[in-house]
């Protein structure tokens, strides 16, 4: 717990004062005023975060992290279990969704066992052997997790991120492998927004509507299961009753990020609420955060509007990985080299009037 405090104290909001400074540089660019849009507000909210210029968006790394969840027992999935383990094979074979868009990006990836079923996975270079348990308890008939395994799981991955720091990585990206994890991650969003079970629930990995329906009422009993943490308004409380290893995890590593005061790029509706958990850990921590794209999980946009979230990107994505943090990498990049490399009015000699 003593370095998981030392975390949390160390995250501070950005310096807002510094906004008068990028708007200024920004507005006396070659463009009419505002005219590139969401990447002006992007290479803004960079700067808050690195406080000067040039902005930068590399060296990025991407963790997806990965765990398995007891409630998987309660039919919430159409997929068994093994697919966790199959999937981080795959990732750590290069195959994968996340693989290639990573490439694609220029970003590295690192593959976290959180909590999988199973032994541990033999040595790979890209892979971090993290197991805190194999596999949560069934949060339908009780906490998923204890409090010290949550705060475990945290730690890890709030080292990750101060590693991935010290060895000069100035963006950090998000990403989820775990058959069932939308369930845990639809309960976090309900306890904490108090948004309807009917409300969130979706298909995740392609649950027809009866299917959706069952997955609603199991949420709806795992809120019951857990009523104290819920009332409790405790946010580890609340993350170990209702969250998963990969989940608080990936909460772990956006707070170390924003304690080395590095961007996160937050993938979709699994990292989202393991964003939230950290943004309710830490508040703070919101302000280096960027919602990478709007998750086609139906209930993604009650969710953004709870959180006044404006996701960088649209692209009817609902895989996770880190793929929409991959993707958004290169807006982010792109915001950075119009804030660097575009001429201001006087350098081009070009008239404002």
């Amino acid at each position: 717990m003593h370095n998981f405090d030392e975390t949390i104290a160390s995250i501070i909001p950005v310096d807002r004062s510094l906004a008068a400074k990028a708007q200024a540089h920004l507005d006396d660019l070659t463009k009419p005023l505002g005219s590139l849009g969401r990447l002006e507000e992007t290479a803004l909210r960079l700067f808050l975060i690195q406080e000067r210029g040039p902005l930068t968006a590399d060296p990025a790394v991407i963790f997806t992290c990965a765990g398995d969840h007891g409630v998987a027992a309660e039919g919430v999935s159409p997929f068994p279990q093994e697919v966790t383990r199959q999937m981080v094979f795959n990732f750590l074979g290069g195959g994968a969704g996340i693989n290639v868009l990573a490439k694609q990006a220029g970003a590295d990836l690192v593959v976290v066992d959180a909590g999988t079923l199973g032994d541990d996975f033999p040595d790979h270079p890209k892979l971090v052997r993290g197991k805190v348990a194999p596999g949560t308890a069934n949060m339908a008939k009780g906490p998923a997790m204890t409090r010290e395994q949550c705060v475990k799981a945290l730690t890890l991955g709030i080292g990750l991120a101060r590693d991935a720091a010290a060895r000069g990585c100035r963006v950090v990206g998000t990403g989820d492998m775990g058959i069932a994890n939308t369930t845990p991650s639809t309960a976090l969003y309900c306890a904490w927004l108090g948004l309807a079970p009917e409300v969130v629930t979706g298909p995740g990995a392609g649950l027809d509507a009866n299917g959706v329906s069952r997955k609603a009422a199991v949420v709806g009993k795992s809120l019951l299961a857990n009523r104290d943490a819920v009332a409790s308004k405790d946010p580890l409380a609340i993350l170990a009753a209702l969250g998963g290893f990969e989940i608080a995890c990936l909460a772990g590593i956006i707070l170390g990020g924003a304690a080395s005061r590095m961007a996160v790029l937050v993938d979709g509706f699994i990292s989202t609420a393991a964003c939230l958990a950290a943004m309710r850990i830490a508040p703070a921590c919101a302000d280096y955060c960027f919602f990478s794209h709007a998750s086609a999980e139906p209930g993604y946009q009650a969710i953004m509007r709870a959180l006044h979230g404006k996701p960088i990107l649209d692209l009817g994505l609902r895989l996770g990985e880190g793929t929409g943090a991959a993707l958004a990498l290169m807006v982010l990049r792109a915001s950075a080299a119009i804030f660097n490399e575009m001429a201001t009015f006087s350098q081009a000699g070009v008239s404002q009037s």
